[in-house]
C-alpha cells in the first residue's frame, strides 16, 4: 500500500525508507540532534476503523509538520482530500460552479412526512458548501442570494425583485415571510432540524437559535443583526449600489463565518505553529470522561459506543478545539501520524477516530 504525497517534498536531509508490518511505505526524514528535526506526515482515512485500506479510501487527511530538532512546529498544514466523479481534490479548496435562474420562483422544501426538496434559483457544484453564500444581480435589478445556514444545513434562498426596499431589516426575513427560503438539505447531522418549517415561521437567519453566532461573530457577516438592512446583507458579500439601487453582477460566492473547510484548517495550522510537539500529542483532550467511554480496546472512538456515550469529539458550538468548528478526531488521527512518523509518539498512542 503506497502512499503518495501530492507533490514532492524536497529536503536537505537524508531520507530513509521503512517498510510497516501492512507492508506500506511512508517516506520520513532521518532524524537529526534530539530526533525530531524535518518533515513528518501522517495520514487518516475513511473506513480505516472498519479495516478498509488507505490505497480503497474515498476520502483522506493528510497533516504535514515541520519541526526542529527539540520538536517546536515551524509550520502545519493539514488537507483534506476526496475523490469527486473519479478525481482527487481538497474540501479546502473553495472552487464551486454555480449557475443561477433568477426566473425561478425559489419553493420550500418540506419536513412533514419525510424531507422532500423544493425548488432552487441555483444550480451549485462543488467539494462542500460549508458555509458558502452566492449572490447575483440581474439587468433588470433582480437579486438572488443562496446561503447555506450551519445550524440546519439547509440551503436558504433570497429573491428581491426590482423595486424591493433594501432599507427592509433582516429580522423582517423570516421563515414564515417566505422571504428566506430553505430550499434543500446540503448535509445530514443537522444541529437543528425542526419537524416541520412551521416551528421557525417567526424566525430570521441571524437568530434561528442562540447558536446562530457562528454566522456573525467573525468573517463576512460580522457585526450583523436583525437591525441590519437588507442592503447591508448585500453589501457584506460584495454587491454594489448606486443609492439605493443594486448594480448588475454575475454570481459571486464566498464563505462566511471562520471561512468554511479552509477557515476550519487554517484555524488548526495556526493553533499549531509555534507549540512543542512533545506538548500537544492530541489535537482532542481524550481524557474527558465522555471520550473516554467511546473508545474501545483497538483505540478505534465511536465503533463501539456505550449508551449515552458521544459519537463525535467535539461539541463543535461548545468546545474550541484548535478554535475549529469541525468534528475533530479524525484530523486528531492524521496529526497524531506525523508524530509517529517523528518519534514524539507511538502508533499505539494514536487514537483512530471517526471519519
Amino acid at each position: 500500500m503506497k502512499r503518495n504525497l501530492p507533490w514532492l517534498i524536497t529536503i536537505t536531509t537524508a531520507l530513509l525508507l521503512l517498510v510497516t508490518a501492512c507492508e506500506s511505505e511512508r517516506v520520513t526524514i532521518e532524524a537529526g540532534a534530539a530526533g525530531f528535526d524535518g518533515y513528518h506526515v501522517g495520514y487518516s482515512w475513511a473506513g480505516e476503523a472498519g479495516g478498509n485500506a488507505f490505497d480503497d479510501a474515498g476520502a483522506y487527511i493528510e497533516t504535514i509538520l515541520l519541526l526542529d530538532e527539540d520538536a517546536n512546529i515551524l509550520d502545519a498544514e493539514m488537507r483534506y482530500f476526496q475523490r469527486v466523479d473519479g478525481y482527487w481534490t481538497t474540501r479546502q479548496s473553495g472552487q464551486a460552479r454555480i449557475d443561477v435562474d433568477s426566473d425561478v420562483t425559489p419553493v420550500s422544501s418540506t419536513l412533514e412526512g419525510g424531507y422532500a426538496a423544493g425548488v432552487s434559483m441555483f444550480d451549485i457544484f462543488t467539494v462542500s458548501v460549508m458555509s458558502l453564500y452566492a449572490v447575483a444581480v440581474d439587468d433588470d435589478g433582480t437579486v438572488a442570494v443562496a446561503l447555506v445556514e450551519p445550524l440546519t444545513r439547509f440551503q436558504f434562498e433570497m429573491k428581491f425583485e426590482p423595486g424591493y426596499d433594501f432599507g427592509t431589516r433582516m429580522a423582517a426575513l423570516t421563515i414564515g415571510s417566505g422571504m428566506a427560503v430553505p430550499t434543500r438539505r446540503t448535509a445530514g447531522g443537522n444541529f437543528l432540524l425542526p419537524d416541520s418549517w412551521d416551528e421557525l415561521a417567526d424566525e430570521h437567519l441571524f437568530d434561528l437559535h442562540q447558536y446562530s453566532r457562528v454566522l456573525t461573530n467573525q468573517g463576512i457577516f460580522e457585526g450583523m443583526d436583525g437591525n441590519s438592512t437588507v442592503q447591508e446583507f448585500l453589501e457584506a458579500m460584495g454587491v454594489e449600489f448606486s443609492g439605493v439601487t443594486p448594480q448588475p453582477q454575475a454570481v459571486a460566492y464566498g464563505y462566511f463565518g471562520i471561512g468554511g473547510w479552509a477557515g476550519n484548517y487554517t484555524a488548526i495550522a495556526n493553533y499549531l505553529i509555534g507549540q512543542n510537539a512533545r506538548d500537544v500529542t492530541s489535537l482532542v483532550d481524550w481524557t474527558a470522561e465522555r471520550y473516554q467511554r467511546s473508545i474501545n480496546d483497538q483505540n478505534q472512538f465511536g465503533v463501539d459506543v456505550e449508551t449515552g456515550a458521544t459519537r463525535t469529539a467535539q461539541l463543535s458550538t461548545v468546545d474550541g478545539i484548535a478554535g475549529a468548528t469541525v468534528r475533530m478526531s479524525r484530523e486528531s488521527t492524521s496529526y497524531q501520524r506525523a508524530l509517529v512518523d517523528a518519534g514524539v509518539i507511538s502508533e499505539d498512542d494514536v487514537i483512530i477516530g471517526r471519519f
